[in-house]
């Protein structure tokens, strides 16, 4: 009887330790896992927050409608502390008058542009000044006082001669009534490297052979010379003469250099 008491508790006891076992158990693998590490981070106490700055505010820069910096693209023409009576004509503005009489001197009153400097004849900076011209329209100016397009299409060598309609402009040293920039029709004067005395010299030596004219583009009229043997030699004497006057030229339009 007392036995099986005994045996009854010890089952009880076995009972009790297995849920201790597995606490045990579940403690020491939380342990093994960090878990049970000291959190040092976590222990110590948050840093105070920082004063608030406010909210913040944007600036937004506007640029000006026309800064001091800048320089007109004129002023790249206008030497400084120069003689304002020697300024270009893009850096002055005159009063003109267009009743003057054509040829007659003529003086005009005129200031320089902004950002232009300039003196007078004793080294005063000044603005306004008289300037000497003579009274005439820019398209009246000599050819030495303008420069204009040139054309390569059309024939220098025909008659009448050919003219072209070019665009002149007139330097910026020259004073002159009306626009600066105008048309003007101009006799072709281009060339293209052809030597009136190589022309003349192969049309005397191998003219019978159409040298003289194979030398000026003219191909057609080269083999017909040659073919020909010169045209039994009168078609040689008067090229000849042709290119020794300056009637025949290159084929291309040009004018001898």
């Amino acid at each position: 009887m007392r036995a099986g008491k005994m045996a009854a508790a010890a089952v009880q006891l076995w009972g009790l330790l297995r849920p201790c076992r597995a606490l045990l158990f579940l403690s020491q693998f939380y342990i093994l896992s960090g878990g049970g590490a000291l959190d040092v981070e976590r222990s110590q106490p948050p840093a105070p927050a920082g004063k608030d700055p406010g909210p913040t505010r944007a600036f937004t820069v506007v640029p000006g409608a026309a800064e001091s910096t800048d320089i007109p693209p004129y002023v790249m023409k206008c030497p400084s502390n120069g003689l304002c009576s020697r300024l270009p004509a893009d850096c002055i503005e005159c009063k003109t008058n267009f009743s003057c009489v054509y040829g007659k001197p003529v003086t005009f009153d005129c200031t320089v542009k902004p950002s232009v400097t300039c003196v007078d004849q004793d080294f005063k900076p000044q603005k306004s000044f008289v300037l000497n011209m003579t009274c005439r329209f820019c398209w009246q100016l000599p050819e030495a006082d303008y420069e204009c397009s040139s054309s390569t299409s059309c024939m220098t060598v025909s008659c009448p001669r050919q003219r072209f309609a070019a665009n002149c402009t007139v330097r910026d040293h020259v004073h002159c009534l009306g626009n600066r920039t105008f048309p003007k029709m101009l006799y072709c004067n281009w060339t293209g490297g052809y030597k009136w005395s190589t022309a003349l010299a192969l049309s005397i030596t191998l003219g019978g052979f159409g040298a003289d004219r194979f030398y000026l583009g003219q191909w057609r009229e080269g083999l017909g010379k040659l073919f020909s043997f010169g045209g039994l030699g009168v078609w040689t004497l008067i090229d000849v003469l042709l290119i020794g006057v300056g009637y025949v030229g290159p084929a291309d339009g040009s004018l001898y250099i």
